[in-house]
């Protein structure tokens, strides 16, 4: 049984519809990348699989085990967020707030946890660091190992390279596939549409058009052919 799997879902805010009758599914191991041009609805589409956003239409079904407090969650930074003034091991272990439940007070087995998750991502050296002193790189693997608390099971990505420098983007990439090699199913939101069908194993295009497959599919899509030859024309006048 699938992770999730999406039937007609439409969904929006304030009344309106941003995406209509969408139909996919995520399998356990599966790298989605969900790509669309600017305003296509890819950020209301992961609030509405995090239950932020009601949807309007259709369903969202979690099998195979899963639950919905179960979902790890990398949002796009804000600028108040970059700031904020805690230390890195205090954000990380922020990760396991729906493990304690009501307890004012995180167990061994959640700090074992948090330890575990800063020494996967590297950054057990910047444990007492405040959060807001760290560079942009550094602050993106503090949130992935915040949102690897929650779950063992699946990530939700929104962006997660927005605002990095090239090389530090290329390193963010390559540690997100190292988790999804690792077992742990990968959904990511992203405009990078060469990123994507480098490291996806499948793709979701939301837009004027819908396109859900295997990346392979996607190559061979008209659709794909179209984006895929705009996002190299663009990487060549860079």
């Amino acid at each position: 049984m699938s992770l999730l799997e999406i039937k007609e879902l439409s969904s929006g805010y304030d009344g309106e519809i941003i995406i209509n009758g969408l139909n996919f599914s995520v399998n356990r191991g599966d790298y989605l990348c969900i790509v669309g041009e600017n305003g296509s609805g890819k950020s209301t589409l992961m609030k509405t699989l995090l239950n932020l956003n009601a949807p309007m239409k259709g369903s969202i079904t979690y099998g195979d085990g899963l639950h919905k407090n179960e979902i790890g969650y990398l949002p796009q930074q804000t600028v108040v967020q970059r700031d904020f003034p805690a230390s890195v091991r205090e954000i990380v272990l922020s990760g396991c707030q729906a493990r304690s439940g009501l307890r004012p007070f995180y167990n061994k087995e959640e700090k074992k946890l948090a330890e575990e998750n800063m020494r996967r991502l590297g950054i057990s050296d910047l444990a007492a660091r405040c959060y807001r002193d760290l560079s942009g790189g550094q602050q993106q693997r503090v949130l992935l190992a915040r949102a690897l608390c929650a779950t063992r099971t699946i990530l939700l990505l929104d962006e997660p390279v927005s605002g990095l420098d090239p090389i530090v983007t290329a390193g963010m990439y390559d540690l997100i596939k190292e988790l999804n090699d690792d077992g742990i199913t990968i959904i990511m939101v992203s405009h990078d549409i060469s990123a994507a069908v480098r490291y996806a194993s499948h793709i979701l295009h939301i837009g004027d058009t819908v396109f859900f497959g295997t990346k392979e599919e996607y190559l061979k899509s008209e659709m794909g052919k179209i984006f895929t030859s705009e996002s190299a024309g663009d990487s060549s006048d860079r």
